[in-house]
């Protein structure tokens, strides 16, 4: 039996608390400074209030329908994967963190058109905070197959249907040459030798 995501505590917690810090942090940029204003002024880091009709950190430009169904198909994949692979609480915090801002950027897609954005930091494009989240959930997933990649030498291998860690499949032995010969009992119910 496959997890359901929207019955996970963690990930629905992480997933709510980035949507609404995404939207409500949107919602004070659109209140409070002009389209194109800056607070402050000058300066490395600071909030430009931007509308960005592409994906996340301004690519792919006044591409608004396509970029609403890849936003439709990229939740389905994480939800395809949560089901299919994950029991790591680190791993199903990135995933909410993805699903968070990911349905953030998707609210504002189908509302408005297009996307607010409001972080401006040095030479960075202008983005928001369900960009950084979907970035910050794709690094921690990057990391954590790595990083298990590294310790064992292979691919992470994802947990069994039941969510509990996978087993490693037995390798036949190189030198094996014995076969299991099932045993078999005598007409007394005792086994034969």
């Amino acid at each position: 039996m496959s997890r359901k995501w929207y019955s996970d505590p963690l990930l629905l917690a992480v997933l709510v608390a980035v949507f609404a810090a995404d939207q409500l942090t949107k919602m004070l940029v659109v209140g409070g400074l002009e389209l194109g204003e800056s607070w402050p002024v000058e300066g490395f880091l600071r909030l430009t209030h931007a509308r960005n009709t592409g994906t996340a950190f301004g690519l792919f430009q006044n591409q608004a329908m396509v970029l609403t169904i890849v936003s439709f198909a990229a939740v389905a994949a994480i939800v395809f994967f949560y089901r299919n692979a994950i029991a790591s609480p680190l791993l199903r915090a990135a995933l909410g963190l993805q699903l968070g801002g990911a349905f953030g950027n998707l609210l504002d897609r189908v509302r408005l058109g297009y996307v607010v954005d409001f972080v401006d930091v040095g030479p960075w494009p202008i983005f928001n905070i369900a960009d950084s989240s979907i970035v910050f959930g794709i690094a921690i997933l990057a990391w954590h197959f790595w990083f298990r990649r590294e310790q064992t030498g292979t691919a992470a291998r994802p947990p069994a249907a039941d969510g509990q860690p996978a087993s490693p499949e037995p390798s036949p032995s190189k030198n094996s040459t014995t076969e299991q010969v099932p045993s078999r009992s005598s007409p007394s119910g005792d086994p034969q030798a």
